[in-house]
């Protein structure tokens, strides 16, 4: 049956986030997707003068594909799709969950040979610095359990919190928070568990304002490689390759994560274990959507939920770019809103953000009241 509101949704992405122009070509990506979602998108695509491209995949089939995959038949898969990214001028990526833990016997060894064979190159190293690009998930019952709603409740929070937000007006208000990031020197977080330090000089900053995540909300930049010191607690839960994390508490010297443990402490180091450059961190960045206010599990909504802020291992960003390579980039985040135990973030000597609010003048229009349709 038709939903409006995969047309309105489908508009965002195409006209706004993308910006599709007549001529470019688009490839959407998806996972265990319903058709009369992309077939929204590809009329969407078709109405912006835009040429569609297709590629339909599926998680079990993933999970297979992975469990038994070598060095050399990744690489067959990373040149093919390699050079279809290359054609592309945009990329649109829809997920579906019909388990959200499809990859959780996979093991590490696997997901990381993924990550370095294939993820790498088509993705971090061709998709995201030379196409116009955004990534979404779309609404299951498997995602309203994850949020504890029935799937009415969760697709109505899902379309508010995607397709109905004023990302202009978002947009606008960020503009003085980024110029005070990208003239920013020295961040100390305070938090439960949580004293951090670290430089950000020099690196930049990059609002995200639904050109690439749907939704969206954060601002971010990067920590100078070798200056975090410290430690930090993350609060919420957090899945990589299929088994979800949980009180998550890293000390770094230098730059380094020397110590990192959780509910598996073993699996969370084989993930830090990658490669080297999976040990230190790759973004900084602080969520401000209005209307994602408390964890689902699910790193797409996570990350900008007001009042947090992610912190994330891996893989360096080309335009806020400290150097650092890997085949991970794991945005665990932590709120520090009152109910999670409240937190403050410093910028040289001033306090940018209490207890989940902004107070610093060049941040205050990023707080709910004036985010808020």
């Amino acid at each position: 049956m038709h939903d409006p509101r995969h047309d309105e949704l489908a508009r965002l992405l195409v006209n706004y986030s993308t910006s599709i122009e007549a001529g470019e070509k688009v490839l959407i990506e998806n996972y265990d997707c319903p058709v009369e979602f992309i077939e929204a998108l590809v009329n969407a695509v078709y109405n912006a003068g835009g040429y569609p491209v297709v590629e339909s995949k599926y998680a079990r089939v993933m999970r297979a594909l992975i469990r038994g995959a070598s060095k050399e038949s990744l690489a067959i898969i990373a040149d093919t799709e390699l050079y279809r990214m290359k054609q592309m001028d945009a990329f649109i990526g829809v997920r579906g969950y019909y388990n959200a833990k499809e990859m959780s016997d996979v093991p590490s060894e696997q997901n990381a040979i993924m990550g370095t064979e294939w993820f790498q190159p088509v993705h971090m190293n061709e998709r995201v610095p030379n196409t116009k690009w955004v990534v979404l998930r779309y609404p299951t019952p498997q995602m309203a359990q994850m949020s504890n709603m029935s799937t009415e409740a969760f697709e109505k929070y899902y379309f508010d919190v995607t397709a109905g937000v004023d990302y202009k007006k978002m947009s606008d208000n960020m503009d003085p928070a980024a110029e005070f990031l990208r003239n920013a020197d020295q961040v100390h977080i305070k938090g439960p568990g949580t004293d951090l330090t670290f430089s950000i000089k020099g690196i930049g900053a990059v609002k995200c304002d639904g050109l690439r995540n749907i939704p969206d909300g954060e601002i971010y930049s990067c920590p100078i490689r070798d200056s975090v010191n410290g430690t930090l607690r993350y609060n919420t839960p957090s899945s990589y390759h299929g088994f979800t994390f949980t009180n998550v508490e890293l000390r770094f010297e230098n730059g380094k994560i020397v110590e990192a443990s959780a509910n598996d402490s073993k699996r969370i180091n084989e993930v830090f274990d990658t490669d080297e450059g999976a040990r230190y961190i790759g973004e900084f960045a602080l969520g401000c959507n209005p209307k994602v206010t408390r964890p689902m599990d699910e790193i797409l909504f996570d990350e900008k939920i007001m009042g947090s802020f992610h912190f994330t291992p891996g893989n360096a960003y080309d335009d806020t770019d400290n150097g650092n390579r890997s085949a991970v980039h794991w945005d665990l985040v932590c709120i520090q809103t009152p109910e999670y135990g409240g937190g403050e973030i410093w910028m040289d000597g001033e306090l940018i953000r209490k207890d989940g609010l902004f107070v610093h003048d060049a941040f205050k229009g990023l707080n709910p009241d004036n985010l808020v349709k």
